[in-house]
């Protein structure tokens, strides 16, 4: 289901998909996770610039067309939009059809959320920057609805929600992308200092439904019978030639 697989470890994740309801104009972003602060600091409502606060590298090169330069685009909720599909895509799997572990929230519907010891803001926005070419490392971040939203060092950190944003899949590399440690900035202090505290999965595919594995299942079971029945048929017709053989 997901590029990188489920990791029980303690940290933010961004599972992102082409949107169902608009593949060619709009991504889904599921968050779900949860860290502890590295640090002091605010993320902040708004700014078009790198701030390890609400910002950090990613692993390598995020993005592959219509590469943001210092560019801040809006995250709409997506309960409140009319991506229907996308709805009832999250929807059907945030009640429990995975079992224990499954990556998605339980609210993964609501509005995108981080929560940080007892503060809560709206995730209305993403920070994202192409580095140069030569740069091994492109840039994102987060930015809050409202008023700054401050947190203190070893604080529990957790996002929850989905949300959509106006652009496609096609301009991001698939792929698993972890947060880099850089010398002097550390990773985004909202996260734990460690490379991987903030995962971004980006997937290729939408979210496959439920009715295709059951399809999937379906195909695979039947041609599993129809194997049996072919060489039971075959093992009774080589039975008379070889009771011949005995009785020669």
């Amino acid at each position: 289901m997901r590029g990188g697989g489920y990791n029980a470890q303690a940290q933010l994740i961004l599972d992102v998909y082409p949107s169902q309801d608009n593949p060619t104009n709009q991504t889904l972003w599921i968050f779900s996770g949860s860290s502890q602060t590295a640090a002091s600091g605010n993320i902040r409502s708004s700014g078009n610039d790198f701030l390890a606060q609400d910002s950090w590298e990613v692993s390598g090169k995020l993005f592959n067309a219509n590469k943001p330069d210092n560019q801040v685009i809006t995250l709409s909720p997506l309960f409140s939009s009319s991506n229907t599909n996308d709805i009832e895509s999250v929807r059907t799997r945030t009640a429990g059809v995975w079992g224990a572990g499954s990556p998605f929230a339980n609210n993964a519907t609501n509005t995108p959320t981080i929560t940080i010891s007892s503060g809560s803001r709206t995730i209305a926005s993403f920070y994202l920057d192409e580095d140069p070419p030569a740069g091994d490392e492109d840039d994102m971040g987060i930015r809050v609805s409202g008023s700054t939203l401050s947190y203190s060092s070893r604080n529990s950190s957790a996002w929850v929600g989905a949300g959509i944003l106006n652009k496609p899949i096609g301009d991001f590399f698939a792929g698993t992308f972890n947060n880099a440690v850089v010398r002097d900035l550390g990773t985004p202090s909202f996260a734990a200092n460690s490379a991987g505290s903030v995962r971004v999965i980006v997937n290729s595919q939408v979210i496959p439904e439920p009715e295709q594995y059951a399809l999937v299942f379906g195909l695979f079971a039947l041609g599993f019978v129809l194997c049996r029945r072919y060489f039971q048929k075959k093992q009774r017709q080589q039975l008379p030639s070889q009771r011949q053989i005995e009785n020669s």
